[in-house]
């Protein structure tokens, strides 16, 4: 597209035809301030924050939506420019609850106390209206409207990137609020909890549920053997809550904090991914064999699951039932490592921690029990994990590394990628393609279903077998998927569906970047390649040759895909309330 030459501030610039003030400005380094825009999330200048002048121009534009055009003179703080602005972040901050200092998010993830900083606005002229609004508290997620400053980031992720659009803004002018049909609690709505709706919020508005003084509680139980276990996405953001650089690995220091925490044991649920993949694997090549139920799809996203009972029921007999890694390691926690290490099972506390909050909701659903025993106690978020390493004022970025327990110390590179989209099928086809061929293939990279595109296909051919994959990533890429394979224009043998978009490593309870940084920098690519870079350093990098993955069925369980495996790791789904269709 041809370049557009326009003046910001006195300055000549050239951006491509089709750019906006906002994106022409970004260019040239000229600081706009921005509340409700979210690129690729939300995009429609509602918070008037974005305002700009143009020569000649009767109104301030919102620099957020608004394209730029040849010969364009701009004017980013001129006296009209700044005084409108400072007016309508007072307005916000006017019906705004300001209890900052116990707020989840204080003033340093707050990008509204951060705005009115960067503004100087150090008092509010106009005295506002602040009705209270009960605090809606699920298993997973917590909204609390007081706080709500009306954007409708959350408003738009959920309807149109994850198409499930249980809320929306209800009311009209000063009496608008942000809810559910009817009142409703997001417990009592196709609600998924995949917790992109926290992800995007500016405020405090939105958070995770947390179960933090529960674990305290189990730690602080001299009763209590607390086992820990972290999610490979997990040591790709931590550090992050931190002020280390994003895409920095902290494995490592990771360990040594949880240790510091008082866990009794420390394990990867890598090594649970790896044998998430055996099972996977197994039922896989069994269902091509047999003629079974296909295309199969994975089960590790708990989000997509509860979407798939909502929205896709006819689909349930498609999904892989398996158990997502950590509630198979939990189940294996509380039978084989209990018996290993002579603890009686009912005195083991298994704590996970997830860049997920649709994993609260899952370790509570009652399919996650073997024999009365909860496969999992208690889930707490990266953030929430930040929390407690913060509260006993551990120096976290100066930290020396220290490795997993042992019997689950070892993990595969093909476990650590499944924080990234694409990651569970790759995983999946280094094992699938040892097994089918009968020999060790070189060939592990399978670049075709990494990166970001919305839906990837693939084949891959082992002798006289071809599998056919697809990837998806985000419910609204889901949706589209399932569509094409209703209607009959894809036919794939096997399925990878993470909730979030870009994978785990943009789950819902991962440490939240400011829009500053989310606008102008791929935070997922990033967290994406520290897990690549792990994988890529690893000796094992396929499931199948995990050392402990292998004592484990040769001591315990026996073969993938027995008795006592569909047991402890296998599972079902069944049909949930469906609204109406959203899309």
């Amino acid at each position: 597209m041809r370049n557009v030459n326009i003046k910001i501030d006195g300055i000549q610039v050239s951006v491509p035809g089709g750019s906006t003030i906002l994106e022409a400005a970004k260019a040239v380094n000229i600081f706009i301030p921005t509340l409700c825009y979210l690129r690729d999330v939300n995009e429609i200048g509602c918070c008037r924050m974005c305002l700009v002048e143009t020569k000649g121009g009767k109104a301030l534009q919102a620099a957020c939506v608004t394209p730029v055009s040849e010969g364009m003179e701009i004017f980013t703080h001129s006296p009209k420019v700044v005084e409108a602005r400072k007016v309508n972040l007072e307005l916000i901050l006017s019906n705004h609850v300001t209890r900052c200092q116990t707020c989840s998010r204080s003033w340093t993830k707050c990008e509204l106390q951060t705005l009115a900083n960067k503004l100087g606005v150090q008092q509010v002229r106009f005295e506002g209206e602040a009705p209270y609004h009960p605090q809606d508290v699920t298993v997973s997620i917590v909204r609390d409207n007081n706080k709500c400053i009306l954007c409708r980031r959350c408003v738009s992720v959920c309807k149109n990137r994850q198409t499930v659009g249980v809320i929306d803004a209800i009311g009209r002018g000063f009496n608008t609020v942000i809810g559910s049909p009817f009142g409703r609690s997001l417990a009592d709505t196709p609600c998924v909890n995949c917790g992109q709706c926290v992800n995007v919020c500016p405020v405090g508005a939105l958070h995770e549920k947390t179960e933090t003084d529960v674990v305290w509680q189990a730690i602080n139980d001299p009763e209590m053997h607390v086992v820990v276990q972290t999610a490979p996405a997990v040591r790709a953001a931590l550090g992050e809550s931190f002020g280390m650089p994003i895409g920095t690995a902290v494995t490592g220091k990771m360990v040594t904090a949880l240790r510091m925490i008082g866990f009794d044991k420390v394990f990867d649920t890598d090594t649970a991914a790896d044998l998430t993949i055996m099972e996977e694997a197994n039922e896989l090549i069994d269902r091509v064999r047999s003629g079974g139920k296909m295309p199969m799809i994975t089960s590790c996203s708990p989000g997509w699951i509860k979407f798939c009972e909502h929205y896709f029921p006819e689909f349930l007999d498609n999904l892989s039932t398996c158990k997502s890694p950590h509630m198979m390691f939990g189940s294996i926690i509380k039978t084989y490592y209990a018996k290993k290490a002579g603890i009686d099972p009912k005195k083991i506390f298994t704590v996970s921690v997830m860049p997920c909050t649709a994993k609260k909701f899952e370790a509570k659903r009652p399919e996650m029990e073997v024999d009365g025993l909860r496969d999992v106690d208690a889930v707490i978020t990266t953030r929430e994990l930040a929390d407690m390493i913060y509260d006993i004022g551990i120096d976290f970025p100066n930290l020396p590394d220290d490795v997993f327990d042992d019997p689950f110390g070892n993990a595969s590179g093909a476990g650590v990628i499944f924080g990234a989209t694409g990651g569970v099928m790759e995983a999946a086809l280094r094992t699938a393609t040892d097994i089918l061929s009968g020999t060790s293939t070189d060939n592990i990279e399978y670049e075709e279903i990494r990166g970001f595109e919305g839906i990837k296909l693939a084949e891959c051919t082992v002798g006289e077998v071809t599998l056919r994959a697809a990837v998806a990533h985000g419910l609204g890429n889901a949706r589209k998927l399932l569509n094409k394979i209703k209607a009959g224009e894809i036919e794939v043998d096997f399925i990878e569906i993470m909730a979030c978009p870009n994978g785990c490593i943009n789950g819902g309870g991962q440490p939240i970047q400011s829009s500053d940084i989310r606008n102008w920098s791929n935070v997922s690519q990033r967290r994406a390649e520290a897990l690549y870079r792990e994988d890529r350093g690893m000796y094992v990098r396929k499931s199948h040759n995990n050392p402990a993955v292998k004592r484990l069925y040769k001591d315990f369980l026996g073969m993938a895909g027995g008795t006592l495996s569909h047991k402890l790791l296998h599972t079902h789904y069944h049909e949930r309330e469906k609204y109406p269709e959203n899309v």
